[in-house]
């Protein structure tokens, strides 16, 4: 029963994602960036305990990254309709996503094992989406004024999202690279 606990915070992340959503429409921007950070921390603490106790399962290693796409992608699409963050920005961001996704069911359909290993590049995107997200909420919840840092930020998800994005494509449909047949 014990082994459980690094998918149940797993889940509990998830679960957090409808409660940012409310308090970033309600523009309850400090509560929203508690709720950020938590989800961050339970993100680190289940990785944790999953390996340092050897808890790791399937259902943990698929669960955690959508746990993850969803807290990002809510975050994105609530700082883009509250004029907070771009929509090109969010173009960028939710086309990779949707090319990763489309291209993994692609090669599954077509017979490849796909190993779901993230690359470098898609480690530090993921990293500055993150920071971005986390920035954002601290200066609209008065913490902090990094206006110019914000648009570095900006610039630095936008190149990383697009380099990322290429990689998983040239990987996946040129390199076979992580791909494996059955």
């Amino acid at each position: 029963m014990v082994s459980y606990i690094p998918n149940l915070i797993t889940v509990l992340r998830v679960a957090a994602a409808p409660v940012l959503i409310l308090l970033l429409d309600s523009q309850a921007y400090e509560p929203a960036l508690f709720v950020f950070l938590l989800a961050g921390v339970s993100d680190a603490l289940d990785g944790f305990i999953a390996k340092r106790f050897n808890f790791e399962s399937k259902f943990g290693a698929l669960l955690d990254p959508v746990a993850d796409k969803i807290l990002l992608v809510s975050s994105f699409v609530m700082l883009t309709l509250l004029d907070h963050l771009p929509f090109w920005l969010l173009v960028i961001v939710a086309f990779r996503d949707i090319l990763i996704i489309g291209g993994y069911f692609v090669l599954v359909m077509l017979g490849e094992s796909v190993q779901m290993r993230p690359s470098v590049i898609s480690k530090m995107n993921t990293l500055f989406q993150i920071c971005l997200v986390g920035l954002v909420l601290a200066q609209l919840a008065g913490w902090v004024e990094l206006r110019v840092l914000i648009d570095l930020l900006i610039v630095t998800v936008s190149v990383t999202t697009v380099f990322s994005g290429i990689h998983y494509v040239w990987v996946w449909g040129f390199g076979k690279e992580g791909v494996a047949k059955e």
